[in-house]
């Protein structure tokens, strides 16, 4: 099979014939929806009158972090669809989530749409090429591939799908405990940062807590300066000079050219089929979805899959696929992996968008790249890779389940597991130290989330 492999320079330019629509902005922390068809309290950012929201089944968003799956739930309701909303929630867990999912990091997303090829987008972030840093830092990956996704499946206007986290950003948004239980992790290292002390701190030697207002004036300046000028800018305009010389003045060795490199790649997802039903996987650069294939077919150790092939310094798309045909399995365990955060998305038409994002360490670096207001995530060459993984499964009725997961060294592992759970019509265990986010259906469109209840995400949904 020839896989495709697309890497573009991508600067921000609009998909002719888009529908804009008016996306609304803050979030009450902790809000459920049942038969909602839009959020109370959230208001509109631009013109006069929102779009009518949408009403019945209309998707899933299922994140570690409330406020961004709300946000996530709230495009769908608006008529975007799963990619838009997947978007939209990404850079939303930029600002509820900064931890995990700084727009200074990068992840990899898995898109389905029915009688289409599952395609796996890796945006990984890159090291700095600046000599002298003492806290090296990655390349901000997370915007050029959140573009390219909205490029290629999206169906309403990028800037609309910044709006809602610039509003949150600039009017504060709780601090849920998926955040406040990271905060409490590194509050003495993040503390000595001048600049992240002034976002993060809470009096002279204490962090934010759960139920605190967070506001982040400047990353909301940064938002509104991608609005207007485009994602492009942040990689070969005047925002990669300020954003580059912020970092370097951090310690985190980047330069122009480091960003002006960071690019997305786009290929074909690594794929199995059983029992009439079809599995896809996130394919390398992301090869914890090899690692997550291996687990669903032959019930080895995923992380002895990707730690045999990290160990060949393999890459080619080609080459995943066909250890996963073999169920080459084997490896020795992986050394401790950076923390990371997962996401599901679903819509009403069947599409289905699996993410997995990490800054490659809790806070990346622990600076702040300056008038910017994002968390410098930390240099791939000072970490191990972490572990990104997703499925996205179908059968002859349609969508059967769409999964991700983090938890460090079991993040492949839980995918793995929950996908054969999904197959055989289980219940997701939730066990071990792995923390599925899902969406499983039954009839191809009866669809429900499912998030660890042992952690603080929430399934937004919406039933008839």
């Amino acid at each position: 099979m020839a896989h495709r492999r697309n890497q573009i320079s991508l600067r921000g330019s609009r998909k002719a014939g888009r529908v804009s629509f008016h996306l609304l902005a803050s979030v009450a922390s902790g809000l459920l929806l049942t038969a909602c068809s839009s959020i109370p309290g959230f208001t509109s950012l631009v013109g006069t009158a929102p779009a009518p929201a949408l009403t019945g089944s209309i998707g899933t968003v299922v994140a570690d972090e409330p406020q961004a799956a709300l946000v996530g739930h709230d495009v769908l309701a608006r008529k975007g669809n799963a990619a838009d909303a997947a978007v939209a929630t990404a850079i939303a867990l930029g600002v509820t989530l900064p931890s995990r999912a700084s727009l200074g990091g990068g992840g990899a997303c898995l898109i389905s749409q029915p009688g289409a090829p599952a395609q796996s987008i890796s945006f990984l972030p890159a090291a700095g090429s600046s000599a002298g840093g003492n806290r090296p830092a990655s390349t901000p990956a997370t915007l050029r591939g959140l573009f390219l996704i909205h490029h290629h499946y999206g169906s309403v206007e990028f800037n609309d799908l910044i709006a809602p986290s610039m509003n949150l950003a600039s009017n504060g948004i709780t601090v849920s405990r998926a955040l406040a239980s990271d905060l409490a992790v590194v509050r003495t290292a993040l503390l000595a940062d001048e600049n992240a002390r002034a976002i993060f701190g809470r009096g002279e030697a204490g962090t934010l807590t759960s139920g605190d207002t967070l506001i982040q004036p400047r990353l909301a300046g940064f938002l509104e300066r991608v609005r207007s000028a485009g994602v492009g800018d942040l990689y070969n305009g005047a925002l990669a000079d300020v954003y580059s010389t912020a970092a370097q003045k951090a310690g985190g060795g980047l330069n122009t050219s480091d960003l002006r490199k960071t690019l997305p790649v786009e290929t074909v997802a690594l794929t199995t089929q059983a029992n009439g039903i079809s599995a896809s996987f996130l394919a390398p650069p992301a090869d914890g979805g090899l690692g997550a294939a291996i687990r669903y077919t032959t019930g080895s150790s995923a992380q002895g899959a990707v730690s045999a092939w990290r160990a060949a310094s393999a890459t080619d798309v080609a080459a995943a696929q066909a250890a996963l045909d073999n169920g080459k399995t084997g490896g020795s365990a992986l050394p401790a992996l950076p923390a990371s955060t997962s996401f599901v998305v679903t819509d009403r038409n069947g599409m289905a968008v699996a993410c997995s994002l990490s800054e490659n360490n809790l806070f990346g670096t622990g600076r702040i790249a300056g008038s910017t207001g994002i968390v410098l995530g930390a240099s791939p060459a000072a970490t191990p890779r972490p572990l990104l993984a997703a499925a996205i499964l179908r059968d002859r009725r349609g969508l059967k389940a769409a999964i991700a997961a983090s938890g460090q060294n079991d993040a492949a592992d839980a995918v793995g597991d929950a996908a054969r759970a999904a197959t055989q019509g289980a219940e997701i265990a939730h066990s071990g130290a792995g923390r599925v986010n899902a969406v499983t259906c039954t009839d191809g469109n009866n669809c429900h989330g499912n998030t660890d209840p042992r952690g603080a995400g929430l399934a937004a949904g919406t039933t008839n």
